[in-house]
């Protein structure tokens, strides 16, 4: 637990007042909020070596402390008394929005506006997959969606999608890695060593996010794997979720599980929140990893599969077969298709597919990746100021 004071708010200019955006000269690395700057999606946007834009830290809100590796926090790059005075050049939001009101998000826009400054958005949710009803984060990109100097998104069917909504064009850029690359390395050998052992297919409900549905494809895994020689079915969930004095227990589903358990269909983990290493090599740990969703957009857990050369069986909702090559089967909010889920794990088990993603791959991906955000930001940034 941190226990330093945290740095007070900065001062807020007198209504009306407008600081101008910086200029920078030629040699100066572009400031850019990115929201939220912790995030691994955010850190990897950058080339591994080279010049870089300088991406402040996040701030911490006063009068909060956090536990030491915790990203998400209130995000005061979102609050317009930060936004009035901070010396950026461009703001580039990801995620970390949820909490903020529409008029709060116009406000932030109106001010960064104001002052010259670029707003750039890239969609990583087109559907928030913590909120059952969408309405509240319809609301929120129906203010940042129209007002963003530029757009990117991952996929070309969440960009069809932004142009089918709003009418705006986004520019697909694939997700970089998410495992660094050394742990890759570590992985994909371990990988190629391995001769004997079960096959473990993966099940994890993590804390049961508003868009998991666990209890509809169990009984299809369980029944599957059973079927299939050498094969495990891995439960893993959060002791929050699955403990009778956890913070959102959920009592029908750790009955389900524990019965599971005790009949031998399945093994199940239950631990606290993983942190990156040991989150990483519980992923490589497994052959195949099982994605229960029923609704949402992109993953980053499906790219740090196949940064481990962990097979990914990903619902047809959303985007997530466009993101790379995985196994899909049926599932949204109108149903479960049993016979699907059942054909994929049965080919993830018995042909074991090479769906991962090499390292000299990864690292080709995130010299683009880092090609592009310098281009967008660059011509944001001249559109913004008059060239």
């Amino acid at each position: 637990m941190s226990t330093s004071t945290p740095a007070a708010p900065p001062a807020v200019p007198p209504a009306g007042l407008s600081v101008p955006a910086p200029r920078r000269t030629a040699a100066e690395p572009l400031r850019i909020a990115s929201v939220p700057a912790g995030h691994v999606y955010v850190r990897h946007l950058s080339r591994e070596v080279g010049p870089a834009p300088h991406r402040l830290p996040d701030p911490e809100p006063p009068g909060v402390n956090r536990y030491a590796g915790a990203q998400w926090w209130p995000p005061v790059m979102l609050d317009p008394a930060w936004v009035r005075e901070a010396d950026i050049d461009l703001m580039h939001v990801h995620f970390g929005f949820d909490g903020c009101e529409p008029e709060t998000l116009r406000e932030v826009v109106r001010t960064l506006h104001g002052r010259g400054i670029p707003l750039v958005l890239t969609v990583h949710d087109l559907r928030n997959p913590h909120h059952e009803d969408r309405s509240v984060h319809d609301a929120q990109l129906d203010v940042l969606v129209p007002a963003a100097d530029a757009l990117l998104t991952l996929t070309p069917g969440a960009a069809d999608e932004v142009r089918r909504r709003w009418g705006r064009e986004a520019t697909v850029v694939p997700h970089p890695h998410v495992v660094p690359f050394r742990l890759m390395a570590v992985a994909q050998d371990c990988r190629a060593r391995r001769r004997v052992g079960d096959v473990r297919v993966g099940l994890h409900v993590k804390s049961l996010r508003a868009s998991m549905d666990p209890a509809a494809v169990l009984p299809v895994l369980a029944r599957t794997v059973a079927e299939l020689p050498g094969a495990v079915l891995q439960v893993n969930g959060h002791r929050e979720l699955l403990e009778p004095d956890g913070a959102h227990h959920d009592a029908d589903l750790a009955a389900l599980l524990r019965t599971e358990h005790a009949a031998g269909r399945i093994d199940l983990r239950v631990h606290d929140f993983l942190g990156d290493d040991a989150f990483f090599a519980y992923l490589g740990s497994l052959d195949v990893s099982v994605l229960p969703y029923r609704f949402g957009t992109h993953s980053g857990w499906l790219e740090a599969c196949r940064d481990l050369g962990t097979t990914v069986v990903a619902p047809t909702c959303g985007y997530f077969a466009e993101q790379g090559p995985v196994l899909t089967y049926g599932h949204d909010e109108h149903g479960l298709d049993a016979d699907s889920l059942a054909d994929a794990v049965r080919t993830a088990v018995l042909e074991r597919p090479a769906l991962g993603a090499t390292i000299d791959e990864r690292r080709a991906q995130r010299a683009l990746v880092a090609d592009v955000h310098d281009e967008v930001y660059a011509a944001a940034i001249s559109a913004r100021r008059g060239g």
